[in-house]
């Protein structure tokens, strides 16, 4: 199973950074690592825990966000209650991957992060990228803006597609029973959908506490 994202949450406030510590923890495949207060301590974070993922605010006690923000070399996203058009035209020309206004809920966030995570998967794929693929990673990150693949279906990924009811969720060996094929297959075509936009995954945690990804339909997602 792959590494959980690493996420650092740099905010001043205590309890709004707990808070979107327990957002990140909720959603599949993601891990908060402990919130950090200001500018210097979020350098020192960032230099000792090599975060995959900041979540950085702009109104910080020692400098503004975004001028911490041209000095990271990881990828950034801003939360922040800053809703003038020149904070965010400096955040993306620094380098923000995403601008989310507070407050927000957690789907807000969780929808922003398994965009995320979609951005990651379709620019681990082995050899050189395509523009195809430049286009699919820069939709990726716009959640609900994520266009279904051009290319046809197999028939394999559309059995898997169409075993999904809308509503509900389902675990990779669920699936795999459904359409009769291995777990490993399951698994394989159900990434690649949720590459394309069209399946969500989510995480539930057992009885046992250990965490089980589950996936059904993306909203607007056809069998």
């Amino acid at each position: 199973m792959p590494e959980d994202i690493r996420v650092l949450i740099v905010d001043d406030d205590f309890h709004v950074a707990k808070l979107h510590a327990a957002y990140v923890d909720s959603v599949a495949g993601f891990l908060a690592l402990p919130p950090a207060g200001s500018t210097s301590q979020a350098l020192q974070a960032i230099h000792s825990l090599r975060p995959d993922l900041v979540l950085l605010d702009v109104y910080l006690p020692d400098a503004s966000g975004l001028d911490l923000l041209h000095q990271l070399d990881v990828d950034t996203m801003i939360l922040s209650a800053a809703a003038d058009a020149v904070s965010l035209r400096l955040a993306f020309r620094r380098g923000a991957l995403a601008y989310l206004l507070k407050p927000f809920t957690a789907e807000s966030l969780s929808q922003q992060l398994r965009s995320y995570a979609r951005y990651r998967r379709i620019l681990a794929q082995p050899g050189n990228v395509t523009q195809d693929t430049v286009e699919r990673a820069k939709r990726a990150l716009i959640p609900g803006d994520v266009m279904a693949s051009a290319k046809p279906r197999s028939a394999t990924e559309a059995a898997v597609l169409e075993s999904l009811a809308p509503g509900e969720q389902y675990s990779a060996a669920e699936v795999a029973t459904r359409v009769g094929v291995s777990r490993a297959t399951a698994q394989r075509y159900l990434s690649a959908l949720a590459d394309d936009g069209a399946v969500d995954i989510q995480l539930r945690y057992g009885s046992t506490g250990r965490p089980e990804h589950r996936y059904g339909l993306a909203a607007g997602a056809a069998g």
